[in-house]
């Protein structure tokens, strides 16, 4: 017989974490729905509802425009942990 797999409900990270507000220069929250090369994820594939999606990608939009994280990637030099590249703006 044929068995379908059961797969559980993707639940939204950022309201299990209880956050209001997804802040553009806090890379470690934005890494969660931007690809390896930097490509906003639909909601089917993160599973963030349809409040937190928006914020995330006006997140992403905003910290594109300030240089935070870059707007393309080339094919030949996809990286494998992208945000190791990019330097905390709080660092010393």
């Amino acid at each position: 017989m044929n068995e379908r797999k059961k797969y559980g409900k993707k639940r939204c990270k950022f309201c299990e974490m209880k956050i209001d507000y997804i802040d553009y220069k806090d890379l470690d929250t934005l890494k969660f729905g931007v690809s390896e090369r930097f490509k906003i994820m639909p909601r089917r594939l993160t599973g963030t509802c349809k409040k937190h999606q928006e914020a995330l990608s006006n997140a992403v939009k905003r910290a594109r425009a300030a240089a935070l994280i870059p707007y393309i990637v080339d094919r030949k030099h996809v990286v494998e942990a992208p945000f190791d590249r990019i330097k905390p703006l709080h660092s010393k």
